[in-house]
């Protein structure tokens, strides 16, 4: 497929994807949260604490927020990320519980003050993926073009719904890979 096409592709599946994520029962969606939050803390127990970057969920995504405040109990520290500005990379600020939250791009809160952080590990929304590790999001390239940033390039812990799971995504140069994948059924590495 040409890039166009590949394009409109992505679109389409997009919306597909999230109209099937939206329409998950709710104790579908709720078993589901509950067993990719066990895959991310079975992945997390030999991991020393470090600064994880992660998301505020948005339109029914995996729930992170509860995952993040074990980790906090753990020693572990947590930036979540903030949009400066289309077609620029994220910057990740630290975040708690207690951490005054502005409104930003959707909505979605994000820390509204603070120093830019380097985290060592990111925790990072799919819509859509496959099995070499592309992930499918929304569309606005924030995450690729961070990662094409950040240095060193932290490892990258995709999250979400099985029923995202696809033969591919058809990468393009642009693309970069997640290091492993969580969903519901299994855990994805590469």
């Amino acid at each position: 497929m040409e890039r166009a096409e590949i394009l409109a592709w992505r679109k389409t599946k997009r919306n597909e994807l999230i109209d099937a994520r939206m329409a998950l029962a709710q104790a579908e969606h709720r078993d589901a949260d509950a067993a990719i939050a066990r895959r991310i803390d079975t992945c997390l127990d030999e991991v020393e604490p470090c600064l994880i970057g992660a998301y505020w969920p948005f339109r029914r995504e995996f729930n992170v927020l509860p995952v993040l405040d074990r980790l906090i109990a753990q020693g572990f520290t947590i930036a979540l990320p903030v949009v400066l500005g289309k077609g620029r990379p994220l910057e990740f600020r630290h975040w708690t519980r207690a951490t005054r939250l502005a409104s930003g791009v959707y909505d979605i809160p994000y820390p509204a003050e603070g120093a830019a952080a380097q985290p060592k590990m990111l925790i990072v929304p799919l819509v859509g993926f496959d099995d070499d590790g592309y992930r499918l999001g929304y569309g606005g390239g924030f995450y690729d073009r961070t990662l094409e940033a950040m240095e060193p390039r932290p490892f990258c812990l995709g999250v979400g719904f099985e029923i995202g799971h696809l033969p591919t995504i058809h990468p393009l140069p642009h693309d970069i890979p997640m290091n492993a994948i969580a969903t519901e059924r299994r855990f994805y590495a590469r």
